[in-house]
């Protein structure tokens, strides 16, 4: 029988004071106007976009690496958040009071975008990265990898934007070096950075008691890991996707065949959770 936003809303009721862990993916943010990645005719990643958003490609060719990140990403920070955001803020609310702060919800996000934040989420892991910060290409830089990054309105690419070549190129105002999309790259490990915050979402996935999938084709390394240790540890797992009918790879998975939007709002009014 196909699960329902009850069947769901029963399933977050019975993790009890346990820790939730919702991993989000494109699809929660495409009803704010930001396009998918992997799938349907808007989809951001095309063949050519998994060799462009690399590292490699950064290095050897750092006007083409900027050109597109700016073209691919343009208005990704006017974007608000809608209801599935706002709904995934109260449902954090909901489960850090009656968890007494013991466990409560953890997102782990797959976007860039800052819409999460926006709604009202407070814990929070960005597993790729973050469209509002840049970051130096030099390792070890204050401003670079391993911890540091600098706040993209710190930064102005106007003069690139102008005139995109070499010598507008941004730099780093610490060292001088290039800098860089805070942005996890496809040649790139999770480790790489700590506000990746691998370590700990790798942790919470160990923990939980209940992990939730919201709008992610389960395509990255990190859904992956996320879904091994469901199903190492007999952990309940439910995704919400409008596409979950079709979704076979995994049948301990229980789906949701709903846009995120319309199916969140659902179970935080069946839960009797105000936005």
């Amino acid at each position: 029988m196909p699960s329902t936003a009850q069947d769901l809303a029963t399933a977050i009721d019975r993790a009890g004071r346990g820790l939730i862990v919702v991993v989000t993916g494109a699809g929660i943010s495409a009803p704010s106007g930001l396009p998918t990645f992997r799938s349907g005719p808007e989809a951001v990643w095309r063949r050519d976009d998994l060799e462009i958003a690399t590292a490699e490609l950064f290095h050897s060719n750092p006007v083409a690496h900027w050109r597109w990140y700016l073209e691919r990403f343009a208005g990704i920070l006017d974007a608000e958040p809608n209801s599935a955001h706002y709904c995934l803020a109260a449902l954090e609310r909901w489960q850090e009071e009656r968890s007494s702060g013991a466990a409560g919800l953890l997102v782990v996000t797959q976007n860039i975008d800052v819409l999460h934040e926006r709604a009202g989420t407070r814990n929070l892991i960005k597993i790729h990265g973050t469209a509002d910060r840049y970051r130096c290409s030099r390792h070890g830089c204050p401003l670079g990898a391993p911890r540091g990054s600098i706040a993209q309105d710190e930064v102005d690419l106007r003069p690139f934007v102008a005139a995109p070549s070499r010598d507008t190129l941004p730099r780093c105002p610490e060292c001088g070096a290039l800098l860089r999309a805070h942005a996890l790259f496809f040649d790139e490990l999770y480790d790489g950075h700590t506000d990746y915050a691998f370590d700990r979402a790798q942790r919470a996935f160990g923990e939980m008691g209940l992990a939730l999938f919201v709008g992610t084709s389960f395509a990255v390394g990190i859904t992956e890991i996320a879904l091994r240790s469901t199903l190492f540890n007999r952990i309940p797992a439910w995704s919400i996707d409008p596409d979950a009918a079709a979704e076979d790879r995994y049948p301990w998975l229980s789906t949701l065949a709903a846009p995120a939007e319309e199916a969140l709002p659902e179970v935080c009014r069946i839960l009797g959770i105000e936005r």
